[in-house]
């Protein structure tokens, strides 16, 4: 008989996490999990509000992000939670370790006609605002054709597939321990608008498809993008734009947990000056603009903007 993958716990448990992360760990995954039980009923509409970006919040944005804050309070783990969808983090436990930085909802765009969602967590023993070089933790959620789960605590990335056990229980199976990024790369996905992009930057795309030979891959989530170039190899980003010279995406709740995991995963991270894991901001909602891949394609992408 075929010998059944690791669970979640039991991987964390192996890699010898600290308990009280191993647990906030895996009670994210479990949470999410029933989280998106509820999907149907929200998928369309939005509740005519608007957050503190000045955008349309969609139904399911409302209720995943109270549901993800109300059950991460429940833990008795966290000490504040900083949402996307909070206009002012939430206060938990005083004497709890821990500070959760999360996009609850990542792709809320892509509501309406059920493509990709996703959910990114960065983990901090400090309070925010910090770089991304004190997260102590990064996970990620993507609500995909199969559900998968990806971590890391700088000890490696590893991916996990929603299954279930002998008893019919939905378990986190190890799917890939200590995913590398595959070299030289297949795919690129790239947001914003062209036209509005730096010349040097247009430039470097094309040569994507005419020297690299790459194939695009963009779906507006960014969970799904980064899944595609975390397996396939390539470069996402959401550069700098004239419209937006800060970019789209935000420091701390986005690009910096996905930095720790693409870097863990022996790619690399850029903010157009530094890695995204030494990028500073006092501003916790701050933007900034991403640049992840393999490292030969973002050092090619810095001689193209120098």
């Amino acid at each position: 008989m075929e010998e059944q993958p690791a669970t979640l716990q039991e991987h964390l448990k192996k890699s010898k996490v600290e308990p009280e992360l191993a647990r906030l760990i895996s009670s994210f995954a479990y949470i999410a999990l029933d989280a998106q039980h509820q999907f149907p009923k929200y998928l369309r509409g939005t509740l005519g509000d608007k957050n503190k970006y000045g955008e349309a919040v969609a139904k399911l944005d409302e209720y995943v992000n109270g549901y993800l804050c109300d059950n991460l309070v429940k833990t008795g783990l966290v000490r504040k939670i900083y949402s996307e969808e909070l206009k002012e983090p939430l206060i938990a436990h005083e004497d709890a370790p821990f500070v959760v930085a999360m996009d609850p909802l990542d792709g809320s765009s892509n509501i309406v006609t059920n493509n990709a969602f996703g959910s990114i967590v960065g983990v901090y023993r400090t309070d925010l605002p910090q770089t991304g070089r004190k997260l102590v933790a990064a996970f990620y959620k993507l609500y995909g054709p199969v559900n998968t789960f990806v971590y890391t605590v700088g000890k490696g990335t590893h991916e996990f597939v929603k299954h279930y056990d002998s008893e019919g229980n939905a378990q986190f199976y190890l799917l890939a321990e200590n995913l590398r990024m595959p070299k030289p790369g297949e795919v690129f996905g790239l947001g914003g608008d062209p036209l509005d992009w730096d010349p040097a930057f247009l430039k470097f795309a094309k040569d994507l498809f005419r020297k690299e030979k790459l194939k695009v891959r963009y779906c507006g989530t960014f969970v799904a993008d980064f899944s595609q170039i975390l397996h396939r190899g390539g470069i996402f980003s959401y550069p700098s734009t004239k419209k937006s010279p800060n970019g789209k995406l935000r420091l701390t709740y986005e690009a910096a947990p996905m930095a720790f995991i693409i870097e863990q995963a022996g790619g690399k991270s850029w903010s157009g000056k530094e890695s995204l894991l030494d990028a500073a901001s006092a501003d916790v909602d701050a933007r900034t603009p991403v640049y992840i891949g393999n490292r030969h394609l973002i050092e090619k992408l810095k001689v193209a903007l120098a």
